[in-house]
């Protein structure tokens, strides 16, 4: 019987530096993926933690990866060519399905961006399959800034609003992204839906900010990043109440999700 708690080693094959805080990961996997969904990432005798997938191709998956903490410092000191254990997926995803065709929302936090990336990128392939999409993303300053090269590529597919917190720059609107959900015409939309994707006092203020504008809980999609540790509901880490995230979620419909919030 497979131990699906075992890592199983897969190489890197490129790294590339999106601030001073966080890197890129490419490493080798040729397995189907959903959106949204995560992998236990390890370094043996170190430790292991969840790492959501920011992006996805032929032969290929990434991570984005904040140095926090002793597994994520051992992470940053792998380079290409260099192995990386790897166990997974998990998680539930959006439902990309139901969002083709509709109006899209798109609101993110930080590195809450990553999630999110590979569901940009699947409409700016297949622009056919959607309506407008509305992508708002909000970063402390210019130095937090990840994936500034595919920042125009976004702005020049959907309609966009990227945000500094502390401090005005070309490009750039200076405040929390929270503010600027006003501007978003849900009274237009004949249909839609809504996914946020961020630190979780951000995620909530978005989610309440959507509904003063006129829009529907059942139309909200939110994704818990956080808590999640064994990654198979054993440990209890992640349970909220009666429900585990990693295997409930991490994404959630705000009608659900907004008794989860602390």
């Amino acid at each position: 019987m497979e131990n699906i708690m075992l890592p199983k080693p897969h190489k890197i094959l490129a790294v590339l530096k999106e601030t001073n805080a966080e890197y890129t990961f490419r490493v080798a996997y040729n397995q189907p993926i959903d959106y949204n969904q995560f992998f236990q990432l390890s370094i043996p005798k170190v430790g292991e933690a969840p790492i959501s997938v920011s992006g996805k191709g032929q032969g290929y998956v990434d991570f984005t990866i904040r140095k926090i903490g002793r597994l994520t410092e051992g992470i940053f000191g792998l380079q290409k060519d260099d192995t990386l254990f790897m166990r997974g997926p998990y998680g539930n995803s959006f439902p990309v399905a139901d969002f083709e065709n509709k109006n899209l929302v798109v609101i993110a936090g930080g590195t809450g961006i990553a999630p999110v990336r590979p569901l940009l990128n699947h409409f700016v392939q297949h622009p056919e399959i959607c309506q407008n999409v509305y992508f708002m993303a909000g970063f402390k300053n210019l130095d937090a800034v990840i994936y500034a090269d595919e920042l125009p590529k976004f702005a020049s597919a959907f309609q966009t609003t990227y945000c500094l917190d502390t401090e005005a720059a070309p490009g750039f609107r200076q405040g929390f992204v929270t503010e600027y959900i006003q501007n978003v015409p849900f009274a237009d939309f004949d249909d839609y839906n809504i996914a946020i994707v961020g630190p979780p006092i951000m995620m909530a203020a978005a989610a309440k900010a959507c509904l003063q504008e006129g829009a529907a809980p059942e139309k909200i999609w939110v994704s818990f990043e956080r808590r999640m540790s064994c990654a198979i509901g054993k440990c209890g880490h992640c349970k909220i109440n009666d429900t585990y995230v990693c295997l409930d979620g991490p994404v959630f419909n705000y009608t659900k999700a907004r008794n989860l919030f602390d």
